[in-house]
């Protein structure tokens, strides 16, 4: 009997699947972290640019610093770095942004890819680092690279916790930690969209992380993780039963597109947490105050987080193994930034009719470009209206609304507004 009961089990898993994934492994951030024990890592230190040649070192701070200025200086019409702010301890918190020099007014979306807001999670540092290289070097011959640097904005941040990574001196990260110098985990010290107040103050790098999406109209980013390997997009407040993000569907299809992709090159990959390879975050785990959440909140900006190696912190000889199955992948996610749906917008993409309004992001006031026929509905990103005003108005002041995306609809009309 219990034969009959396993083989019905398995036939039914097999042609139906469970109605949801469980987790095979705990969620890499989800209890507070100890300092990791690499001494039996392979852990071999690049003191010059030259030693990064064959991009199985990891450099130290110096050569990381001499990396960033030579492509500036090797790339000048295609690249300058950004400094985005200083690190509690005055190290340099970079971005190296991509873009060809022109005289055209052609509007070019941007892109962010930032890595290592956990010190000690430095996989994706020298993957940034390659990437960087492998864009840069392959404009002219290379048509995607060509074109993406031709049609996109690209910002590029290696390490955005330099004093996590070099805890134990600039010129190794055998030592690194999570937290940053003040022994804060970054990723739990962001403005929760939802309520929740951070830990501990706002941290000088989250802070100079914000000014920096303030200043720039990024529409689609990722931020870089490591200890799993799993494509994890929004929410992290929520479970997907309690609050589904208005974008997962095309959430799960980019996600997908990513591990399969990556599946092709090694299929051993993106398969200790769930064997999709992907999860709504807060079905794996809720957190509060992380930057995926505020930024897809805030900034009208898609951002997902991106586990890309199940050690923090691999070996040394690995990272050209892992550069291999994920080159096309990252290049790939680049691109999503040019899919219809991203372009036209957050839920936008299934309403045949939009209405104008400006400006937008707004403080306060919006102005609609014509007169409404219909009543006036704004509704936040819970669903909630939170206001509605008679047909004809053609201003809106949203100064007593709290910041963040709302939906505008009138009649069959419709508009996505970010209140900063």
């Amino acid at each position: 009997m219990k034969k009959i009961y396993i083989l019905v089990l398995f036939a039914f898993v097999v042609n139906y699947g469970w109605s949801q994934e469980m987790p095979l492994k705990q969620r890499a951030d989800a209890f507070p972290s100890v300092v990791e024990n690499s001494s039996s890592k392979s852990v071999q230190m690049a003191s010059s640019v030259s030693e990064m040649a064959n991009w199985n070192r990891y450099p130290t701070y110096e050569t990381y610093l001499a990396m960033m200025q030579k492509w500036a200086e090797d790339f000048p019409t295609l690249c300058h770095v950004d400094t985005i702010g200083t690190s509690v301890q005055g190290r340099l918190i970079l971005s190296m942004y991509i873009e060809k020099q022109t005289d055209d007014e052609m509007y070019r979306p941007e892109f962010f890819y930032s890595s290592t807001m956990h010190g000690d999670e430095v996989t994706g540092y020298v993957m940034m680092l390659r990437l960087i290289d492998t864009l840069l070097n392959g404009y002219g011959s290379n048509p995607q690279y060509t074109n993406l640097i031709d049609g996109t904005r690209i910002s590029i941040n290696p390490l955005s916790n330099p004093d996590g990574t070099y805890r134990g001196g600039n010129d190794n990260v055998r030592y690194a930690m999570r937290y940053n110098a003040n022994y804060v985990d970054l990723n739990r010290n962001y403005p929760d969209p939802f309520g929740t107040l951070p830990l501990s103050s706002q941290q000088r790098e989250n802070t100079a992380m914000i000014n920096y999406f303030n200043d720039h109209n990024f529409r689609l980013s990722a931020n870089i993780h490591g200890g799993a390997e799993v494509m994890n997009y929004p929410w992290d407040s929520f479970t997907t039963d309690e609050n589904p993000h208005p974008d997962r569907a095309w959430w799960i299809d980019v996600s997908r597109r990513f591990v399969d992709t990556s599946r092709t090159y090694s299929n051993n990959h993106f398969r200790d947490t769930y064997s999709s390879g992907i999860t709504a975050g807060g079905d794996w785990y809720v957190i509060s105050n992380g930057r995926q959440d505020y930024v897809n909140y805030y900034h009208n900006c898609r951002e997902m987080t991106m586990e890309i190696s199940s050690d923090k912190m691999i070996d040394s000889e690995q990272l050209p193994e892992y550069w291999r199955f994920l080159q096309h992948s990252l290049v790939n996610y680049i691109e999503e930034i040019h899919s219809n749906d991203l372009v036209v917008g957050v839920n936008e993409v299934k309403y045949n009719n939009s209405i104008k309004c400006y400006p937008n992001p707004t403080h306060d006031k919006v102005f609609l470009s014509e007169e409404p026929l219909d009543d006036v509905l704004v509704f936040n990103m819970q669903g909630q209206r939170v206001a509605q005003l008679p047909a004809s108005t053609r201003v809106i002041d949203m100064s007593s609304l709290p910041k963040g995306i709302y939906l505008l609809r009138t009649g069959n009309k419709i508009a996505k507004i970010v209140r900063r």
